[in-house]
């Protein structure tokens, strides 16, 4: 089967994006199934209730998120009965940190993790949570997104779990990385899939916001950069076929 991993989606304009582009990139990667990583959809910090309806009608199986999974406080009234995951090594029983995909009598677990290594977030360690996770939940494939900063960290649970999971791909830097490949055991690893959003902000912010903070030493809010739009995804093969994996990276240009 051909899962389509998509990465950060940050603004309003991803679901746009989506709304328009979606069938067509299934149909030409002839894609099976479809999971995104969220938690910068809303101004980006967040998932509202609106944009989880939107996504959610495109037939997206599974949502991911990370350190902005509770930015929008909109998430507290739907999360537990959405098919939005929260990173499992947040301390806490809201939400859930994995989600069990039903498809064609297989089972398809996908599991949200976040990286420690340059974070002030209290987390649980990631490498015991997903021995946990591997330890008591039954499914045919196993699909990881680690949210994290560090490229050391995400390497390291990538080698640390190869042959124990499907994939292992990262998300959070929002720079799309050159290193896809099949690890020795068959896990399928990227070190960031990259983001879904606008190509010439800082990450997505405005870049006139983003330098003038970094010029000043002074913190204000940065609004969304406009323009050039990019998609980035990556295709998993597995299942059937010799496991595969393949970076996808587009641009439109004045997408807004």
């Amino acid at each position: 089967m051909n899962i389509l991993y998509i990465g950060d989606l940050f603004g309003s304009d991803s679901v746009t994006y989506l709304e328009k582009n979606l069938n067509r990139i299934k149909q030409e990667y002839k894609i099976n199934l479809v999971c995104a990583n969220a938690e910068n959809v809303t101004q980006g910090k967040g998932l509202a209730l609106r944009h989880y309806n939107r996504l959610k009608k495109l037939g997206i199986s599974c949502f991911s998120m990370g350190n902005h999974t509770f930015s929008n406080s909109e998430i507290f009234d739907y999360i537990e009965d959405s098919n939005v995951i929260r990173p499992a090594n947040i301390p806490g029983d809201i939400g859930k940190g994995y989600f069990l995909i039903n498809y064609n009598g297989k089972k398809i677990c996908v599991i949200n993790l976040m990286g420690r290594v340059f974070v002030t977030q209290s987390l649980d360690c990631p490498f015991k949570t997903l021995d946990h996770i591997l330890e008591t939940v039954n499914a045919d494939y196993y699909i990881v997104d680690f949210h994290a900063e560090a490229t050391s960290e995400k390497i390291a649970l990538g080698l640390d779990f190869d042959g124990k999971v499907d994939a292992v791909v990262g998300t959070h830097t929002h720079v799309q990385t050159a290193d896809e490949r099949v690890l020795d055991k068959n896990t399928l690893y990227i070190t960031d899939i990259g983001m879904t959003g606008p190509l010439n902000g800082v990450i997505g912010n405005s870049k006139k916001d983003i330098i003038e903070r970094f010029r000043t030493g002074i913190y204000s809010r940065a609004g969304i950069e406009t323009g050039d739009f990019q998609f980035n995804a990556v295709v998993l093969s597995i299942g059937d076929t010799k496991p595969s994996i393949k970076r996808i990276h587009e641009v439109v240009k004045n997408f807004n």
